[in-house]
């Protein structure tokens, strides 16, 4: 794709509709089993494809889980990481507040996508991460908020599957054993759209200032 030689001018109208979409981006757990289609997967995929990197590495490897034995294995390997967080509560208020979150959307959501690194990928020659090899990381989590917002505009909701174990997940998926696992991801359409996130609608955490996390030296 070539682009202009001018910079474009992103108007308010532009600004208003990025920052709705910010808003609206949401880790989406309810999904409709109503198939993505592949154009509307590829499309977003694409933009993803299109964060920046260190050293423009694009160090991120995307596997398109679709067997359903690899599917039920990671459903399972959810359910047990999910059991050993829920014991970790215990009995306490957090603990009983933990069990009322629906913390996945494996069952019901029709896209599944594994977010692995390549470690010492050749693409990049190295360049930006000799002394933080994690940029690596970082930049396959920066793929990662982009494919949101683009799967967002499409109508799309993500969720980010974080109660897993790296190392059983890797072996389910059969992947190169140097590779990092990143994210377990459900693309699908929401089951609802909410105004606001999950996790504030059932009283687990909400946003607080933006002042409590700038420090001026």
């Amino acid at each position: 794709m070539t682009l202009p030689e001018t910079q474009p001018v992103f108007d308010e109208s532009f600004r208003e509709c990025f920052e709705k979409l910010l808003q609206w981006r949401r880790d989406v757990r309810h999904f409709k089993t109503d198939p993505v289609p592949e154009d509307v997967l590829n499309r977003v995929l694409s933009l993803a494809d299109m964060a920046p990197s260190v050293g423009n590495s694009q160090p991120w490897r995307i596997v398109q889980v679709e067997g359903l034995e690899r599917r039920s294995a990671v459903m399972e390997a959810h359910t047990a990481a999910n059991r050993a967080a829920r014991e970790s509560y215990g009995e306490t208020e957090q603990g009983k507040a933990y069990r009322s979150l629906k913390l996945a959307g494996l069952r019901e959501a029709p896209v599944h996508l594994a977010v692995f690194v390549d470690p010492n990928p050749e693409q990049g020659h190295g360049l930006g991460r000799a002394t933080m090899p994690e940029t690596l990381a970082y930049s396959a989590v920066g793929m990662i908020q982009t494919l949101w917002l683009a799967a967002r505009i499409e109508g799309i909701g993500l969720g980010w599957v974080s109660i897993l174990d790296p190392i059983r997940t890797s072996c389910i998926l059969d992947v190169n054993p140097s590779w990092s696992f990143i994210a377990y991801l459900c693309l699908g359409y929401p089951e609802k759209n909410y105004d606001a996130p999950e996790l504030e609608r059932k009283r687990w955490q909400a946003r607080t200032p933006l002042s409590d996390r700038i420090l001026k030296r």
